[in-house]
């Protein structure tokens, strides 16, 4: 069983640049994040995102501490990378004190990707990786292990959440990280099948207004979401990331895989497709 080693410490003699900032934490990468400014400065926005950097790593660093003491060794993979941001900032505080550990970012926008094989040069952050695929094509891509031990996906757009849970589902991840992001698929459905539903439920009246049908559609994936989770031996915490002053995509979804399903989840999930009309999102949620 390996041991964690602490988190590398500031040069002796060396004060902080900030008493907001951890020992070691790269300044270069926080300019980078723009948590720091050019001149190397915290003004009131970047405390805030420093704020917020620090309450997500509070959630991620137990998962990764826990998979590290049991097998000596963790992955993490970051779906809908963007800047990758996430896993850039989990290398920083976490793997780099560490000499095992590595950090997959997927993303399908190749000029970001670069960004980061070049940005992760230069801080010498060797164990981090970037793929140009999709979350789907990444399932099947040989530059990923069999099986990965921690998956994010924070903002994921619309369906990108929904591929990496299923990406988590056929690595047989240990941890699942999500904070959705943009759901409008279950909401187009909703609206497609709007008057064939008035006829159907009286519930369709919670979804008639427009901006109930985006709200409810919102939540609705996210319930449908937790389980398919519950259905493939997942025990979930679902809790609010950052308070709503910030950010109105809100909802943490932590799952951990335990390997007992929950016993009706799966016949949830079709009552609730079949009793508001969207049968035809059952490839999606029921598998």
């Amino acid at each position: 069983m390996a041991k964690r080693k602490p988190a590398a410490a500031a040069p002796a003699g060396a004060p902080a640049v900030h008493p907001e900032l951890r020992p070691g934490q790269s300044v270069e990468l926080l300019k980078e994040l723009h948590i720091l400014t050019r001149d190397g400065q915290l003004n009131q926005d970047s405390r805030r995102k420093l704020k917020q950097v620090y309450h997500l790593y509070q959630f991620i660093e137990p998962l990764l501490a826990e998979v590290l003491a049991g097998r000596g060794d963790v992955s993490l993979a970051d779906h809908g990378a963007g800047k990758s941001y996430l896993g850039f900032i989990l290398y920083d505080l976490f793997l780099k004190a560490q000499e095992v550990g590595t950090v997959y970012g997927i993303e399908t926008r190749r000029e970001l990707v670069e960004h980061s094989r070049e940005l992760a040069g230069r801080l010498g952050f060797g164990r981090m990786n970037f793929l140009d695929v999709s979350v789907e094509e990444s399932t099947r891509s040989e530059a990923l292990p069999e099986r990965i031990d921690v998956v994010t996906a924070l903002h994921a757009c619309n369906t990108a959440t929904d591929d990496a849970i299923q990406f988590a589902l056929a690595k047989q991840a240990q941890f699942v990280v999500l904070v959705p992001c943009c759901q409008a698929e279950v909401a187009s459905v909703l609206r497609k099948n709007k008057n064939a539903s008035f006829g159907l439920t009286p519930l369709s009246e919670i979804w008639r207004h427009p901006i109930h049908t985006r709200e409810f559609g919102s939540q609705l994936t996210n319930a449908l979401r937790c389980l398919q989770l519950e259905a493939h031996g997942y025990q979930l915490t679902v809790t609010e990331l950052v308070g709503w002053e910030h950010s109105m995509k809100n909802e943490l979804i932590i799952a951990r895989r335990t390997g007992t399903p929950r016993k009706n989840a799966m016949e949830r999930i079709e009552a609730i497709l079949t009793e508001l009309n969207l049968s035809e999102l059952r490839s999606r949620f029921a598998c």
